[in-house]
């Protein structure tokens, strides 16, 4: 057997320092990091639901909203885009990397390029984009980028998933992940596991420990260097159409074990995605994790998408008179957030914010 010692590892990436720099900037305390790297089709259907069409002028104009908000980075650390919106440019012709510099929030990218039917595993997906992945990388970078993330999806239901379904996303999350870190980029490793379904509590945190136990062995067999990497799990929850639902302090007990049980200390932070839930209840979700007492090893922070966007598009609709509400909305759901990843949310937060509005 070959052992090779922490210092053999970190020595192989000529980005080592680069690296720790950037994990230092995005777990940050009291910030968090916005996914707003949707797909054109995942984008369209948000758009679609308020009435507004998803041409890419109006993506772009979206994308301004959210990254040109006075005092973000008191709150956001890192922004995720998508190809579009790495190369799309802000009125006053800044590209949205050079906006996000100027404001002291680390630019990344979504690298994957989706999930698609997993051959031989009825019901389960494989996420695909590996082909040239390192040539991609290496404009991404030249581009600006300084963080990636590959999602993989994971489903319970029946007998899934399984574990050729698992071994195979892992093993795409490990090819991942190296090849960032060999590009100096830090990767966020996302192995999601999707809500749907009538499944328990205990099922999810049964897969979760499966999942990230899988994950870790084949990350370590794949020489990535934890150290230099993010983790992006699903929080644990029962599924959508359960009969028994969680409470909060269910669900936050009930991943912190799981974390505990299947996650190396070595990882230098957890950044959950929203995964379906309200705007408020991932939100009361992370506080409650931060407030738990025992050891956590890593910090636990945030990575939402529509938890974050989801207020903010629904006051916007395409309207330049809403951009200023938009802007508070989505500010005031960062804010939250960004309190949530110390352990000082409360409801009272956000009583205080409708208050305001009915003032203005």
């Amino acid at each position: 057997m070959e052992f090779t010692s922490a210092q053999d590892d970190a020595a192989q990436y000529a980005y080592a320092h680069q690296l720790d720099h950037t994990i230092g900037e995005l777990m940050a305390p009291s910030k968090g990091i916005l996914a707003a790297d949707e797909s054109q089709s995942t984008i369209a259907k948000r758009f679609t639901a308020v009435g507004l069409d998803p041409s890419e002028e109006n993506r772009r104009r979206y994308r301004q909203m959210l990254l040109s908000t006075p005092e973000l980075s008191s709150c956001i650390s890192g922004v995720i885009l998508f190809d579009e919106t790495l190369r799309q440019r802000a009125d006053d012709g800044r590209t949205f990397v050079e906006l996000l510099v100027a404001n002291g929030i680390v630019p990344g990218i979504k690298v994957d390029h989706g999930a698609t039917p997993l051959a031989g595993a009825p019901g389960e997906r494989i996420t695909e984009g590996l082909d040239g992945l390192r040539e991609r990388l290496a404009e991404y970078r030249s581009l600006g980028a300084r963080f990636t993330k590959w999602r993989g999806v994971i489903e319970i239901g029946g007998t899934r998933p399984s574990s050729y379904c698992l071994r195979a996303n892992a093993e795409a999350l490990v090819r991942f992940a190296s090849l960032s870190q060999e590009a100096g980029l830090v990767p966020i490793v996302e192995p999601e596991i999707l809500m749907d379904g009538d499944h328990t509590i205990e099922r999810a945190a049964e897969v979760a420990e499966i999942t990230f136990g899988m994950l870790f062995r084949a990350l370590r067999a794949g020489r990535v260097v934890l150290e230099h990497m993010l983790l992006k799990p699903s929080m644990v929850l029962p599924g959508a159409q359960a009969a028994s639902k969680a409470d909060v302090a269910t669900v936050a007990r009930t991943t912190v074990q799981v974390l505990r049980r299947s996650v190396p200390a070595a990882v230098p932070g957890v950044v959950f995605l929203s995964g379906g839930q309200s705007p408020q209840a991932a939100t009361a979700h992370l506080n409650a994790m931060n407030t738990m007492p025992g050891s956590r090893p890593w910090p636990l922070g945030f990575s939402f998408a529509r938890a974050l966007q989801e207020p903010a598009l629904d006051i916007w609709r395409g309207a330049a008179h809403n951009v200023a509400d938009g802007q508070s909305a989505f500010l005031h759901r960062a804010r939250c957030n960004g309190a949530a990843r110390d352990g000082r949310y409360s409801t009272s937060m956000e009583q205080t914010d409708d208050a305001s509005r009915h003032d203005q």
